[in-house]
């Protein structure tokens, strides 16, 4: 007997699995998918829609196929590696958590985010946590930070898991959606799930002190049904957010702000770095695209791991 099912859990080995009757099956993976050339740390993915066969009941669940993914997230495993990790697949939007600090997210990891998640077409928003810690210097620079990525086109929230304010909205944004949370550990992934939706308990962490970054709480991806047609996707911190599988000269197309300036460049294959004749430089010095932007963008296209296009 096969099923058809959509991967709620993934601990490397073993899998959760919902079937389209509701039904919970605890699945291996059979044994095809690891000796089939595939470059990724994990071929089945949570999100993904698979066929299990039950050939000994629900005791023996194995997953025999994977249905073609609609999208996926995805970034480079390690620093030094060709081998890519997907965080989720099958998602309809994102929400990047990030943090000023305790632990601070820079804008460079917020940037390599929301490039691959332009890649992939999925909508991202960007939300600020912990605004009960900041002081009248942050809220400056939590001010222009929001100015930077509403003018790239970006929706910004500003929140506190703590003091609930900004839940009402964030909520709202996640209901009847696939939705996947990210971000480096500590910055409160957990607590905004918690809060959002009480009945889930997840466990959340704390900062250590001497390092200011988080420790990780959550240890494998997995989906929650939280309510009807509403599905939240919890990650473990990512600590860094390496591209991967991207071409040089089309990096450009996934920074909103320069994608509408491309055509007006002087050279049609403008890398937007050095050639004489280019809008997009013109725009940084003028002011219409932030230079923290065209940094990030700079650093992205230096990367020597960026066109990786040989894993299956």
């Amino acid at each position: 007997m096969q099923v058809r099912g959509r991967v709620l859990k993934s601990t490397g080995s073993w899998y959760q699995v919902k079937t389209l009757e509701g039904t919970l099956l605890d699945c291996r993976l059979k044994g095809i998918f690891r000796t089939h050339g595939l470059k990724n740390t994990n071929p089945v993915v949570v999100g993904d829609y698979v066929s299990v066969d039950l050939a000994d009941g629900e005791s023996n669940a194995i997953i025999s196929a994977i249905e073609p993914r609609s999208n996926y997230i995805i970034r480079k495993a390690t620093n030094a590696s060709k081998i890519v990790h997907i965080l989720a697949s099958n998602i309809q939007q994102a929400m990047l958590v990030a943090t000023l600090h305790q632990p601070r997210t820079s804008l460079g990891f917020i940037d390599r985010f929301l490039v691959t998640a332009e890649a992939y077409d999925i909508p991202v928003r960007i939300v600020f946590n912990k605004s009960d810690l900041y002081d009248t210097d942050d809220l400056s620079l939590l001010k222009k930070y929001t100015a930077i990525y509403k003018a790239c086109g970006y929706d910004v929230m500003v929140v506190s898991a703590l003091t609930g304010s900004g839940l009402i909205a964030l909520k709202e944004y996640c209901l009847h959606k696939t939705t996947l949370l990210a971000g480096h550990s500590g910055v409160g992934k957990s607590a905004i799930i918690n809060s959002l939706f009480p009945g889930l308990d997840l466990l959340t962490g704390s900062i250590s002190e001497y390092h200011q970054k988080g420790k990780h709480t959550t240890t494998f991806a997995q989906i929650h049904e939280t309510e009807r047609d509403t599905y939240i996707v919890d990650t473990p911190g990512i600590k860094e957010f390496g591209l991967i599988d991207f071409k040089l000269e089309e990096v450009a197309l996934y920074f909103p702000e320069m994608k509408q300036l491309l055509h007006k460049c002087q050279f049609y294959n403008c890398t937007h770095s050095h050639e004489p004749g280019c809008e997009v430089k013109k725009a940084v010095t003028a002011g219409s695209i932030a230079t923290s932007r065209y940094a990030n963008y700079l650093n992205i296209i230096s990367d020597k791991n960026l066109e990786i296009n040989d894993w299956e």
